[in-house]
This record gives structure tokens, sequence and C-alpha cells, in this order.
């Protein structure tokens, strides 16, 4: 995986869901950066974002394989618009503000 190391890629997020405690999966476009898997969208309501910051047991797919991991929602602003920046080089929205999550592989 260290060839995805700052580039933007199409990956499968895995969360429980806060309500059913049901496995939920979608497909993300995600980057990879400092060794962890980011996962961002412009507002806070959407169910993996919300699944993931409830219960941050949740695992990645990329390509064939699957990892589990710990998320953590990104707090630190600068490190947001790093994200932004690899996951959307060269678009306009690159620059909007976000919420993120980081996913640390197992």
């Amino acid at each position: 995986m260290d060839n995805l190391e700052g580039t933007a890629f199409r990956a499968v997020l895995y969360t429980t869901g806060r309500k059913t405690g049901r496995e939920h999966a979608v497909k993300l476009r995600a980057v990879m950066y400092q060794g962890k898997v980011y996962f961002s969208r412009h507002r806070p309501d959407s169910d993996w974002f919300q699944n993931a910051v409830a219960d941050p047991r949740v695992k990645v797919g990329i390509g064939d394989a699957s990892h589990e991991g710990r998320a953590a929602e990104v707090t630190d602003a600068g490190l947001g618009r790093k994200i932004s920046e690899l996951k959307y080089p060269g678009e306009p929205r690159a620059s909007e503000n976000r919420v993120s999550i980081g996913v640390t592989l197992s």
C-alpha cells in the first residue's frame, strides 16, 4: 500500500450502524497520507461518518484486500486542508471545508 501514499483512490469503508448494529459498506474516494487512510465529506450528516465516530472499529477495502482499522475524526484544520488537497488535486473543491476521518490500519 506504500504506492498509494499521497494519492487519491477508491476504497470501501465498512462501518457498524450506530442504530442497527449491522455492517454498512460505502465506496468512497480516499487518500493515503502518512500511513493512514482518510475519508472526507462536506458535512458530518452522512451515515458512514456518524457511524465511524460512534464506533471507530472499521474495515477498509482496497482492491481485493480488506484491512481492519480504527477511525478517528480529524480535528486539526491544517491536516484537513492537506487531505482535501491530496484528495482533489487541482479541483476547486480542494479548498472547501470538509469533515474527515483518518483510519489507522491494523
